[in-house]
C-alpha cells in the first residue's frame, strides 16, 4: 500500500565526510592489529638473519636449538616443501637462504617455540658458519658489471632538431636516498594449521590473492587449501606488497600442527621489507629563451638491492614521468635498475614517481636561473593540458589542470614573518638561533602520475553485495578482498552502497581470499576500481530489488527507486513500498567485476605505447626558514593544489594529502636509511627520523574537483600524487634561500652550514 512518507535519503553516502568505523577503536588503542592475534596452543616464530651483506653459508647446525626446552621447530631452506623461492614479478627470492646470502638481514632459519624469548634464544643457539664475500653495493658498478633488472628506453620527438632550437642547455646530477614506508605496525601474522593439511593464514597485507599464490607455491599446496584473511594493518605505503612473515609462519605452523604467531620489531621490520629505490638522476633541459622547453634527456640509475621485487615496474614509472607535467616536444629517456648487495628495494608511495619528479623539478629551477625566469612562470608556461603527448607517445585525454594548480598557489598569500619566537626558528626550542643568519626560501614544483595499473596490466576487481533485511531494518552487506590499509577503503565501499541502495545501514565484512580478488591496495587505483566493482554490484541488486517491488506494484521499474530504505515513486519521492515487503521473497545478492579500459605495454625499442588509464596532479609551495650557519631548517609552511576528481570523503581526501605531504617533507629533510657496505646503520626510530607533529607546518590545500570521464561517480586517485611535488618544492625553497646546489636529498645540516660564503640572500 502506498503512504504518505517521503524517503529521507542517505546522510552518509558519496560526497559527505563519513566518519571511519575504525577510527574510535584505533584512537582508543582497542582495534587489533595483526600483532594483538592470538589462539590457544599458540607458539611464537622468531626469525634468524644474516649479519652479513654477501657471504657463503659455510654451515648451518640447528640441532643445539632444537635442544632447548619449548622449541618445538627449527627450520632452514632445506625443509621448503614446494618452490624456495618467491616474489611479485620474478620468483627469486629465496623463503630461507640456502647457500649464499646476498643481503643484511636475509632470513637463514625460523624457529617456533612456546615463548617469545624462548624463540629468541633459540636463534642464538644455532651454529651458523659464513665465509663473507666482497658485497656489490654501487650501483654505477653493478650497472657495469651487467648486473642489471632492466633497462627502459623512451624516444620522443626528433632530438637532433630540438637540440638545434635549444638556446640554453642546463644539466644537472640529482640523488635520492633510500626512503623506508615507517609504518607504524611491524610485520605481523598468525597461521593456523587446518584439518585438511591446508593452512589459514591472518596477515596484513596489501594484495590478499597474490600474496596467497606465492605462500601456496612456496608450502607446495594447492591455493584453494591455502586461506588469508586480512589482519589489521598499521599502515602500508608499498611495504606490505611483498611477503614478509607468510611463508615462515606457515611453514611452522602445519611442521608443528600448532597455530604460529610471528611479529617482527622495529629493527628486523627496518630488515624485513622493502624500500625505496635510491636513485641517482642526470637530467638535462634545452629551451629557447622566451622559456618554451624544447627537449629532455634523462638518465635514471636506481638500486633495487638484492632481488628483484617490483624494480622492473618501478623504473617503468619512473622513465614514464622523467619529463615532467609538461610539454616536452622531444625526449630521450633512459632508466636502469640494478641488482646489488644493498637491502631489496620495491614499492613506495609514488612508485618511482618520487624520484624522476625531485631530478625534473630540481633541473627545472636551475632552468630558470639560466633563462633569467622566475621558476613560476617558466612552469606555468609550459605546463602540460588536456590534448599533450606524453614521450610515451599517448595523448593525454583526460583532465590536466596543471597550469591551474601553479596559479592557485601563486595567488595563495605568503605566510608572514613572525615576530621572534624560538619555538618559531630553525632549531625550535633548542634556542639554537635568535634569527641573525636566517634566510627565507619559497620554492614550487608540480609532479604527475598514472592512477591504477598501467603498461598492459590487465587490472579488475570483484565485489559482493547483498541486500536483506533483519531484526534491525534493511541492511546492505558489502564484501571484497580490498585490503584496508589506514587509506579508507571500507569507508568508501560503505558509501557507496548507501548512495546506490537507499540503506543507512551498511556492513563491510572482513577482506580474505574467500571473495573475489580485489587487487592491490596500491597505485592509488583502490577507490576507483573496488569503488567501481561495489556501484556495478549495487546496480545490479537494485535493479532486482524493484523489479520485486515492480511486480507487486503493478508499475514499470523504471518508474521506481530505492531511498530512504524504501521503494519509492522517482518522480515525487513518495514511498510505494516498505523494502521489507519488497524482500519478503529473501534477500538478494549480486557480484561483479569491474574493469578499465584496456592499456598497452611499451615498445622496448622506443617506448612508445598507449600505457595508462588516467593521471593525477598536484602541485606544492614550501616556505622555509633557514639558519645559513647552523644548517637548520624550519618549514613554515606548505601550501598545495590537487585535481582529486570526485571526492567520496572530502576529509579523507585531506587526510591523504596531508599524509603525503608529510612523507614528501622527510624525504626532503630527515629520511634516509643509511646502509654503508651493505649494512644498514640505524634500523630504528632513535636514528631514521620521522617528522613529527613539531615538524609538520600548516598544510595549506586548495582542491580541484574535475570528474575524470573514465572512472565511476569521476573519482580519480589521491594518495600518491601529494608525495612527488612535496619533496621537490622543499628542496628548491632550500635552494631559494641559500644559493647552494644541494644536488641530493635528504637536505642535512651539514649540507648547508658552515657554506655561508656561497649563500645570497633569500626571498622574503
Amino acid at each position: 500500500m502506498t503512504t504518505r512518507r517521503t524517503a529521507r535519503g542517505t546522510a552518509q553516502g558519496v560526497g559527505a565526510s563519513a566518519p571511519r568505523p575504525d577510527g574510535r577503536a584505533k584512537v582508543t588503542g582497542r582495534f587489533a592489529y595483526s600483532s594483538d592475534l592470538r589462539r590457544d596452543g599458540m607458539l611464537w616464530g622468531a626469525t634468524l638473519r644474516s649479519p652479513h651483506p654477501h657471504a657463503l653459508i659455510r654451515r648451518l647446525d640447528v640441532t643445539p636449538a632444537l635442544a632447548l626446552p619449548g622449541v618445538h621447530a627449527v627450520l632452514t631452506g632445506e625443509d621448503v616443501p614446494g618452490s624456495r623461492t618467491y616474489g611479485m614479478k620474478v620468483s627469486d627470492q629465496p623463503v630461507l637462504a640456502t647457500g649464499v646470502v646476498r643481503h643484511h638481514g636475509e632470513p637463514v632459519a625460523v624457529v617456533a617455540a612456546d615463548h617469545p624469548e624462548t624463540a629468541r634464544r633459540a636463534l642464538r643457539l644455532i651454529r651458523a658458519e659464513y665465509e663473507p664475500l666482497a658485497p656489490l653495493t654501487d650501483p654505477e658498478a653493478a650497472l657495469a658489471a651487467g648486473s642489471l633488472v632492466r633497462h627502459v628506453r623512451i624516444r620522443h620527438g626528433d632530438l637532433a632538431a630540438a637540440r638545434e632550437r635549444a638556446e640554453v642547455v642546463v644539466a644537472g646530477e640529482y640523488e635520492v636516498g633510500m626512503q623506508d614506508q615507517a609504518f607504524l605496525g611491524p610485520e605481523s601474522g598468525l597461521a593456523v594449521p587446518l584439518p585438511d593439511g591446508g593452512v589459514e593464514l591472518h596477515v596484513s597485507s596489501q594484495w590478499l590473492h597474490t600474496d596467497r599464490r606465492q605462500v601456496a607455491a612456496c608450502l607446495g599446496l594447492p591455493e584453494e587449501r591455502v586461506r588469508l584473511v586480512l589482519a589489521g594493518v598499521g599502515g602500508a605505503f608499498g611495504g606490505r606488497e611483498d611477503l614478509s612473515v607468510h611463508v615462515h609462519a606457515c611453514l611452522l605452523a602445519l611442521r608443528t600442527g600448532r597455530p604460529v604467531a610471528m611479529s617482527y620489531g622495529r629493527e628486523e621490520s627496518f630488515l624485513g621489507h622493502v624500500h625505496r629505490h635510491p636513485a641517482r638522476l642526470r637530467i638535462e633541459h634545452g629551451a629557447t629563451r622566451d622559456g618554451r622547453i624544447a627537449y629532455v634527456t634523462a638518465r635514471l640509475l636506481l638500486d633495487g638491492g638484492a632481488y628483484t621485487s617490483t624494480s622492473p615496474v618501478v623504473i617503468a614509472n619512473a622513465c614514464y614521468f622523467a619529463a615532467g607535467a609538461y610539454e616536452v616536444p622531444a625526449a630521450a629517456i633512459d632508466g636502469y635498475t640494478v641488482f646489488t648487495n644493498n637491502p631489496p628495494c620495491g614499492a613506495m608511495r609514488g612508485f618511482g614517481a618520487v624520484q624522476s619528479c625531485y631530478g625534473v623539478e630540481s633541473n627545472l629551477d636551475r632552468l630558470a636561473a639560466a633563462l633569467g625566469a622566475d621558476p613560476l612562470d617558466l612552469r606555468i608556461r609550459n605546463a602540460m593540458r588536456p590534448g599533450t603527448i606524453l614521450p610515451t607517445g599517448q595523448a593525454v585525454d583526460g583532465p590536466a589542470p596543471v597550469a591551474e594548480l601553479l596559479r592557485r598557489l601563486a595567488a595563495r598569500p605568503l605566510p608572514p614573518r613572525e615576530p621572534y619566537d624560538p619555538r618559531a626558528m630553525p632549531g625550535g626550542v633548542g634556542n639554537a638561533t635568535r634569527g641573525e643568519s636566517v634566510r627565507r626560501g619559497v620554492g614550487y614544483a608540480v609532479g604527475v602520475k598514472a592512477i591504477g595499473y598501467s603498461g598492459g596490466v590487465d587490472d579488475g576487481s570483484v565485489a559482493r553485495v547483498t541486500l536483506a533485511v533483519d531484526a534491525g531494518g534493511p541492511v546492505a552487506r558489502v564484501r571484497s578482498a580490498a585490503a584496508e590499509c589506514g587509506q579508507g577503503i571500507v569507508t568508501v565501499q560503505a558509501q557507496i552502497a548507501r548512495t546506490e541502495l537507499g540503506v543507512e545501514r551498511v556492513e563491510v565484512l572482513g577482506a580474505d581470499t574467500g571473495a573475489g580478488d580485489a587487487g592491490s591496495s596500491s597505485a592509488s587505483r583502490q577507490t576507483w576500481m573496488t569503488g567501481g566493482a561495489v556501484r556495478g554490484a549495487c546496480a545490479a541488486v537494485r535493479e532486482r530489488v524493484l523489479g520485486r517491488a515492480a511486480a507487486l506494484l503493478g508499475t514499470p521499474a523504471g518508474a521506481l527507486a530505492l531511498d530512504g530504505g524504501a521503494i519509492v515513486r522517482a518522480d515525487t519521492g513518495e514511498v510505494a513500498l516498505e523494502l521489507e515487503e519488497a524482500l519478503a521473497g529473501g534477500e538478494i545478492t549480486a557480484e561483479h567485476e569491474y574493469r578499465h579500459r584496456p592499456t598497452t605495454g611499451i615498445d622496448p625499442e622506443t617506448g612508445q605505447g598507449d600505457a595508462h588509464v588516467a593521471f593525477a596532479f598536484a602541485a606544492h609551495r614550501a616556505v622555509v626558514d633557514v639558519d645559513v650557519e647552523l644548517g637548520l631548517v624550519r618549514v613554515v609552511e606548505m601550501a598545495t593544489a590537487q585535481d582529486v576528481g570526485t571526492a567520496i570523503n572530502p576529509l579523507a581526501v585531506e587526510g591523504q594529502i596531508e599524509g603525503g605531504t608529510a612523507q614528501g617533507l622527510g624525504l626532503a629533510l630527515m629520511e634516509e636509511m643509511r646502509v654503508e657496505d651493505g649494512r644498514v646503520l640505524n634500523p630504528s626510530f632513535t636514528d631514521y627520523l620521522i617528522p613529527t607533529i613539531l615538524d609538520m607546518p600548516p598544510v595549506r590545500m586548495d582542491l580541484l574537483h574535475l570528474p575524470h570521464p573514465d572512472s565511476p561517480y569521476g573519482v580519480n586517485g589521491v594518495g600518491e600524487p601529494p608525495s612527488l611535488s612535496s619533496t621537490p618544492a622543499v628542496a628548491n625553497a632550500l635552494r631559494n634561500a641559500t644559493g647552494l646546489d644541494l644536488p641530493r636529498v635528504p637536505v642535512r645540516p651539514e649540507h648547508i652550514a658552515g657554506r655561508a660564503e656561497e649563500v645570497r640572500p633569500g626571498t622574503t
